[in-house]
């Protein structure tokens, strides 16, 4: 029989990767926070960073030993542009990526935007027993992603990430 971790505490820390927003501004983070607290998930911490590769992996490498945390979620840096180093710096520390992931946000994201959906790189993955997703800094992308596709799997993502 396959286990369904239904029951399973997810504790969570939000990181929104941005050069310009403050905590009091920063409509995606807490955007996901008020979606994991509806879901009755806790939220262990949440920061916010600029977007720059020490300091995102300063924050990623922390939460990933952390034993209270089982999930991390990353909103912001997931484009095309210069300052965009959110993928590139987090993706390295997977142990494994769940590419299916990304290829399912960008289809449900299509529906909603169109093609501009493929220029993000969204994806999500595992590191230290810990799931992590990367997300874009919209609020519409970050709702659809946490509604549609994390929120109804996180806790069978975690289960799987623990299980001997």
């Amino acid at each position: 029989m396959h286990p369904t971790h239904q029951q399973l505490s997810i504790q969570a820390a939000i990181l929104t990767v941005s050069d310009t927003r403050t905590k009091a501004d920063d409509r995606s983070g807490q955007r996901i926070h008020s979606l994991l607290q509806e879901a009755s998930f806790d939220i262990i911490d949440y920061q916010l960073t600029k977007d720059e590769p020490p300091s995102i992996l300063h924050y990623i490498q922390q939460w990933c030993a952390h034993p209270d945390i089982n999930t991390i979620i990353v909103t912001g840096g997931t484009g095309f542009t210069p300052r965009d180093q959110t993928y590139d710096t987090i993706v390295p520390l997977f142990d494994k990526e769940m590419t299916g992931f990304g290829e399912l946000f960008r289809i449900l994201s299509y529906e909603e935007i169109g093609p501009k959906a493929m220029f993000s790189r969204a994806t999500a993955g595992s590191c230290q027993q810990t799931a992590i997703y990367l997300l874009p800094g919209s609020t519409n992308a970050v709702t659809l992603a946490m509604t549609k596709l994390i929120n109804p799997t996180v806790q069978h993502f975690v289960g799987e990430l623990n299980r001997l």
